[in-house]
């Protein structure tokens, strides 16, 4: 019995200290957000906004009325077509309310819009982080010659004021497939900085005495990037990529309110707050209901962003 006891204890040691290992990044940080009152609400609402987007097909036929399709019964024309009823005809019919003139769902326009921002802010962020890290890698591992190409057409593309040009960049094109022309402008003048960031990174990993170690053994190329650098870049990339969403959001959002944007009849936050400037007066739900739905997307991100910034930076300081 006296022999027994501490085998247990030794068997059970590993795995005691296995429980009580230091946890890993991502869940350190999941922690930090889920205790953070802001950051729980933030993920609330954005899952609020995926589902939505996710599920608008299903919206419009529980409706019964889709992103298009006209209501003239919501609308009263002796009242140039202002919606029936209260706040912009909210009713158990139209939840959310009409669009005037037309009758158009307010809450159908919004889940198929949520779509078209969602999929165009995701797509630039990847397509964005992917030139941004391969670039600033280069420009960073390599130097020389590579370095100053890359470090120069960073240089140039900042100097652009990028909203003007994108607006004039798109105001050229053919009005075709705008989703895949925004997601291009956009990341053609996006990149740059995360790529700026990730080679000044990646200049002072190269020199650590990790990465000569590796080097000395005789590591490749290949070994050296995506097993000593890269992981040592996760969480910048995290951050930046986390507070890139809502920027690019709210600049689709911006390019649809001017006109060069997503061309209508798809449905856009920004083309349906820049509809609604005339009738700010006599139907402000209608401009109301799009731009509060903006303005928290964008707020959630950038809460969201700012608190995973916080977490990993108190990880690092650790």
């Amino acid at each position: 019995m006296t022999t027994a006891a501490p085998s247990r204890d030794a068997t059970a040691g590993p795995e005691a200290g296995a429980g009580t290992a230091p946890a890993t990044e991502g869940r350190r940080i999941a922690r930090a957000l889920l205790r953070d009152r802001g950051a729980v609400a933030g993920m609330a609402f954005l899952a609020l906004v995926v589902l939505m987007a996710i599920c608008a097909p299903l919206i419009s036929a529980v409706t019964g009325h889709g992103p298009s399709e006209f209501d003239p019964a919501a609308i009263d024309t002796d009242l140039g077509g202002l919606p029936r009823g209260s706040f912009g005809g909210i009713s158990a019919e139209h939840l959310l309310g009409v669009e005037p003139q037309n009758g158009r769902d307010v809450l159908a326009r919004i889940a198929y819009g949520a779509r078209v921002s969602l999929l165009i802010a995701a797509s630039a962020t990847v397509l964005t982080t992917l030139l941004g890290v391969v670039l600033g890698m280069l420009a960073g591992f390599y130097g020389g010659w590579i370095d100053q190409v890359i470090s120069r057409v960073m240089d140039f593309l900042m100097a652009f004021p990028a909203l003007i040009f994108m607006i004039a960049i798109l105001s050229s094109l053919p009005a075709g497939n705008r989703s895949v022309l925004l997601v291009v402008v956009i990341s053609g003048f996006g990149w740059p900085y995360l790529a700026r960031v990730v080679r000044g990174q990646t200049l002072t990993l190269v020199n650590r005495e990790f990465v000569e170690a590796a080097r000395a053994s005789g590591a490749s190329t290949r070994a050296l990037v995506f097993k000593e650098i890269l992981p040592n870049l996760r969480s910048s990339l995290i951050v930046m990529t986390t507070l890139a969403v809502p920027g690019y959001i709210g600049t689709e959002a911006g390019l649809s309110f001017l006109g060069v944007g997503v061309s209508p009849p798809t449905p856009s936050w920004g083309q349906m707050i820049s509809s609604s400037v005339g009738w700010y007066a006599v139907d402000p739900m209608y401009f109301a209901v799009p731009g509060l739905f903006l303005f928290l997307t964008v707020l959630s991100l950038t809460v969201l962003g700012d608190r995973i910034r916080a977490a990993a930076d108190a990880g690092e300081a650790s």
